[in-house]
Formats: C-alpha cells, sequence, structure tokens
C-alpha cells in the first residue's frame, strides 16, 4: 500500500501527539491564502490516516478495505499525486476488503470458550464385581470397549426412560463439565446430553507427546481412538477454538453416512485433514472399524487415508455416497 508520509510534498515536522505538520496544500482550493505556516497534519494508524488542515478547517481520510472517497481523492491530487497512482491506490485498498472480513471473522470463530463446572452426574462407577454392572460391561464388550477405557458410570437404580443407560462424565481440564446417557435399548432418543455451547468431548484424552488429534463424531469412536468428538455433524466455531487450542495436527473422521460426509468441507476450509478409510460397506464410524478390524489396524487406516485434497476427498466422498 502507498504510505501516506511519502505522498506529502515539501517540509514535514513530527509533533509530540503523533501528528505530522505540514504546508496545507488544500488552503487555496478552499478560498483561502496559501498555507506557508504548516497548519496541515495527518495522523496515521498502519495503513489508515486521517488529515485535518488547522487553517481551513478541511477534513479528509483513508480506511484500508474502503474505496477512495471524493474528498480523500482531491487532497491526493492536491499534493501532486497522479491519478492513476490514486485509482492503483484505492483498487488495492478494495481487494483488501475480503481479506480483512477474513482475518476479523477468523478472531471471532476463535473465541475460546468457557465451560462452567457442573456437579458428577448421578450413578456410580462401573465395577466388575458387582453383578448388577455386568450387562452394562457385556454391552461395552459387544462395542469393542473395556469398562475401564474410561470412567463409565451406571445408575442400576434407575427406572422409566433413565434406566438401562450408560452415563460418560464430559470433562474439560479434568473438571465434570456435563455429560451424556446413552441408552443399551437403542430407542429414540438413543442419547440424552447435558453439553455446553461449544464443548469438545475427549480433550483430556490427549497427550502432550502425540503430534495428531483424531476428531470424530460420536461419543464413543473418540474414546475407541482416544480423539475427540463433537457429538454431532458439524464443527461450530467454538469448536475450531478448542481443537486448535491443542497445537496438533487435526484429522477429521466423518461417519461414512449421508450426514457425515457433510462435514468434510468444513473441515478442509478449517485447514484440517480428512480421513475416509476404504473400510467395508457394513462399516460406518470408527467404533464399527475397531470392532472388526481392532484398534492398531484403524488407526493405521485413518492415517493412511489423511488429505487435504480437496480433489482425493471429494474422489473418496462420491465413492462411499454411491453404496449408501
Amino acid at each position: 500500500m502507498f504510505d501516506i508520509l511519502t505522498v506529502i510534498p515539501g517540509k514535514k515536522k513530527q509533533t509530540q501527539s503523533g501528528w505530522t505538520s505540514f504546508n496545507a496544500p488544500c488552503c487555496h482550493h478552499n478560498g483561502h491564502n496559501p498555507d506557508k505556516r504548516m497548519r496541515g497534519g495527518v495522523k496515521a494508524d498502519g495503513d489508515d490516516w486521517n488529515y485535518h488542515c488547522f487553517n481551513c478547517g478541511f477534513k479528509c481520510g483513508f480506511k484500508l478495505g474502503r474505496a477512495i472517497s471524493k474528498r480523500t481523492r482531491n487532497f491526493l491530487s492536491w499534493c501532486n499525486m497522479p491519478d492513476q497512482d490514486i485509482n492503483k491506490w484505492s483498487l488495492h485498498s478494495i481487494q483488501h476488503k475480503d481479506l480483512l472480513e477474513s482475518i476479523l471473522h477468523k478472531k471471532k470463530q476463535n473465541k475460546l470458550p468457557k465451560f462452567k463446572e457442573q456437579p458428577m452426574p448421578e450413578g456410580e462407577l462401573i465395577y466388575t464385581a458387582n453383578k448388577d454392572h455386568q450387562i452394562y460391561i457385556d454391552y461395552l464388550n459387544k462395542r469393542g470397549l473395556q469398562h475401564n477405557d474410561y470412567p463409565f458410570m451406571v445408575n442400576p437404580n434407575a427406572e422409566g426412560r433413565q434406566a438401562q443407560g450408560i452415563i460418560i462424565p464430559y470433562t474439560y481440564e479434568n473438571k465434570v463439565v456435563g455429560s451424556t446417557i446413552r441408552f443399551m435399548d437403542d430407542r429414540n432418543p438413543k442419547f440424552i446430553n447435558d453439553q455446553q455451547q461449544g464443548y469438545v468431548f475427549g480433550t483430556d484424552l490427549q497427550k502432550d507427546q502425540w503430534e495428531v488429534v483424531l476428531v470424530f463424531e460420536g461419543i464413543f469412536d473418540a474414546i475407541s481412538m482416544n480423539g475427540l468428538a463433537l457429538t454431532h455433524d458439524t464443527i461450530n466455531d467454538n469448536q475450531v477454538a478448542v481443537i486448535n487450542k491443542l497445537g496438533k495436527r487435526v484429522i477429521v473422521v466423518p461417519d461414512q453416512d449421508k450426514t457425515g460426509l457433510g462435514i468434510c468441507e468444513r473441515a478442509l476450509d478449517l485447514g484440517f485433514d480428512v480421513s475416509l478409510p476404504n473400510w467395508s460397506e457394513d462399516i460406518k464410524d470408527a467404533n464399527d472399524a475397531v470392532i472388526k478390524y481392532g484398534r492398531l489396524n484403524t488407526l493405521l487406516s485413518i492415517l493412511d487415508s489423511a488429505t487435504n485434497s480437496k480433489i482425493k476427498v471429494e474422489v473418496m466422498r462420491n465413492k462411499i455416497a454411491k453404496r449408501i
């Protein structure tokens, strides 16, 4: 961009208040005698600047991202700036508009949410010696999980819709901030969530030495692979901030169904990698893959398929969509 101080002709003087004083070029154009007492002043803030004449009172200014106004155009002409340079400056400014809006949006979406600590959900940790807990242990085993893979909780005495549910505490920085209940009978709703806006499950599962973080939709996918869970098929702005705070390479692993495939574009736009492994047709998500292939093979397939190429993701997404 143009530096306004290089445009102003003649002698210039810097004041303690941040103004640059010089002989105002506007006075005789506005019916006054030419200024010879350096009563014109420019104050710059980065690319933006304001001009004020303390003799004839003429004012104008410039703000990056906006076209040059008629008053500012006149001022620059009075400073002997060629019209082609003024037009070039105005065009460059307008071209910066989208960039500035993108930066402002990024700052907004990167605002890290604060989560309120919540009381521990009502229930008890799963205990193998408790016979009442065996049905819950069996269910977890069918999902390829062990009861001690996560501090799962249960409430064997619950009745009605609260019965036969596995309670999964939500933690953030090792504090309980919510929970979900997964019901084993598969009636709708399968989950009842107590989740705060912007929460991402699994941040406390991550290790400092890990270079990669896997992001899934579902809770059991995340627990199976020591990853994160969005708990839905979108990534909202607050969740982006939580994920980016980890400072790791991010690989988003969508569910291989119609709703899951919709997250791919959002992930790529955020600069994340996407992984759509070539699993068999009966595999819907990472937890299904763990049950069929085991954790190590599932992890290797995810890492091998991870890419930030929109073309590669689109090819794989179309392939999966045809079989859904």
